[in-house]
């Protein structure tokens, strides 16, 4: 199965595109689509779906799972990212891709098994589910990879990536709402 995980955004869309078989995931390609501030939104919207539809062309994914949109403060925002997103959900319908949708909760939950991980404990999970060397930049094409992961977890009936070292009930027993980096590292090592 291969799986384009996508970040939605109006300036900045993060795309991945993940290969799993025999238990394996691997990372075929992943990035950013950027389009400039100052350009109409229709044009904008055109080079993401353009974009996109070149990327499914070429990898020929059979899954798309996209981001949901959560809360903004700014009701312009919300609205442009919407129309973003449901350009994303064309290109993918119009290739007859599988189309799934993740909160930001379900991502956080799927990656690190802790529904309060921030960005950073996330993108480090991302580095060592994948077995990269570092974690992948920018932000945007990270959190590609981890709504991916994500969706192949779901699929799989993982809670959380099948690492066996029970990572949720190490959580559980810190009975706390935050955890810093340094530690969650030690929590991921710990026996």
């Amino acid at each position: 199965m291969k799986v384009l995980g996508i970040d939605p955004g109006t300036a900045i869309v993060g795309y991945s595109i993940i290969d799993y078989s025999k238990k394996r995931l691997d990372v075929l390609d992943y990035g950013c689509i950027f389009t400039e501030k100052d350009e109409d939104m229709p044009i904008r919207l055109e080079k993401i779906y353009n974009s996109l539809d070149e990327i499914i062309n070429r990898y020929k994914p059979t899954d798309m799972a996209i981001e949901d949109l959560f809360f903004f403060k700014n009701q312009k925002t919300v609205i442009k990212v919407g129309q973003a997103r449901g350009v994303i959900t064309l290109a993918g319908q119009k290739n007859k891709l599988n189309l799934f949708s993740y909160t930001p909760l379900q991502v956080k939950m799927g990656i690190a098994g802790y529904g309060r991980a921030d960005k950073k404990q996330i993108q480090q999970m991302v580095k060592m589910i994948l077995h990269l060397d570092k974690i992948p930049k920018p932000d945007d094409a990270a959190d590609a990879l981890a709504i991916a992961i994500t969706h192949i977890n779901s699929k799989n009936g993982f809670g959380g990536f099948e690492r066996g070292d029970n990572i949720t009930k190490k959580l559980e027993k810190l009975n706390s709402d935050k955890i810093k980096l340094s530690d969650y590292k030690k929590l991921l090592n710990s026996k």
